[in-house]
């Protein structure tokens, strides 16, 4: 089998591929551009993609028997042509829980705790210089007992919710598919969920419900110093409306790990808020600590050897 690894780049170098090799004749590239992939791929049996688009041009060009998502969504991949032509595609899922998780809680605490403003304090020797033994003047909050809304009810957003509960937090969500029926937590309707809680995560798909999800039309619903966090797609967010929201007289705090387009354009209009301590944006890293990087690839390898046998 030729096995064709087009954006090695993007699980990082500390993780070791090398096993790959017992499967077959295999190909690295580190970066993959829309006019290269035709070329490196039309003689393989078995591609390895992240993010590079492979279409119905690239599949009606090539011999692929096997397409290997290293990543849970399939949106790069023309699955309905794959199928027609009998291209198995197999995507990985589940192995970035823990990591999104723990992204999710970092932004929160980042405007929670306000660890940026009082680590700076002391660097700057202002502690040392205090006729007293503390410094508070940066208020600070409790999650005990504030009201937090999960927008996707998935296996993410119930290991946040799970935690949020832990820390003595009202948990609620809204189910962006409308199926959701769980009983442990009060679902609500968006409206209900963004005018009511103190705390909003995002750990939805992007997809025709969730495109444009936030919007002008809701963001004003949010709470005065409301907490936004969204580790789940870009385009669920209208970022122009958020941009206008962040810079409005009622305050909105955002944490974000991805936008509508990745890397982030200089042009985002995130990048001209005004009010910079409202917003954080960190790039796409939710899925990427290094037991999830190496859980992914682990997959990939089984989804592999699962179709050679």
């Amino acid at each position: 089998m030729k096995i064709v690894f087009l954006d090695r780049k993007t699980i990082g170098y500390d993780i070791d591929i090398s096993k790959f090799e017992t499967l077959g004749d295999l190909t690295i590239y580190d970066i993959t551009n829309e006019d290269e992939t035709l070329d490196r791929v039309k003689t393989a049996d078995i591609v390895i993609t992240n993010k590079v688009v492979i279409d119905k041009k690239i599949m009606e060009n090539s011999n692929l028997k096997l397409i290997c998502i290293t990543a849970t969504g399939t949106d790069n991949i023309d699955l309905k042509f794959a199928k027609e032509k009998g291209i198995v595609v197999k995507n990985v899922a589940g192995y970035s829980t823990a990591s999104v998780t723990q992204v999710t809680f970092a932004h929160v605490f980042h405007f929670v705790q306000k660890l940026n403003y009082y680590i700076d304090y002391v660097k700057k020797g202002n502690w040392g210089e205090s006729d007293i033994f503390t410094h508070i003047d940066k208020p600070f909050y409790e999650l005990e007992n504030k009201n937090w809304g999960i927008i996707g009810l998935g296996e993410i957003g119930t290991k946040v919710a799970s935690i949020a509960k832990s820390f003595g937090c009202n948990v609620s969500y809204y189910s962006t598919s409308g199926k959701n029926s769980n009983t442990n937590f009060e679902q609500k309707s968006l409206e209900e969920l963004l005018s009511q809680s103190d705390i909003v995560t995002i750990h939805a798909p992007l997809n025709d419900a969730t495109f444009n999800l936030i919007n002008k039309s809701n963001l004003n619903l949010f709470k005065d110093g409301a907490i936004l966090v969204n580790v789940g797609r870009g385009g669920i967010i209208n970022e122009k409306d958020l941009a206008d929201r962040l810079d409005s007289d009622k305050s909105l705090y955002c944490g974000l790990d991805v936008v509508s387009k990745e890397p982030m354009l200089k042009s985002n209009p995130l990048n001209n808020v005004q009010n910079k301590d409202r917003l954080i944006v960190t790039p796409h890293i939710g899925w990427g600590s290094t037991e999830a990087r190496n859980r992914v690839m682990d997959l990939v390898f089984d989804n592999i050897q699962e179709y050679i046998v």
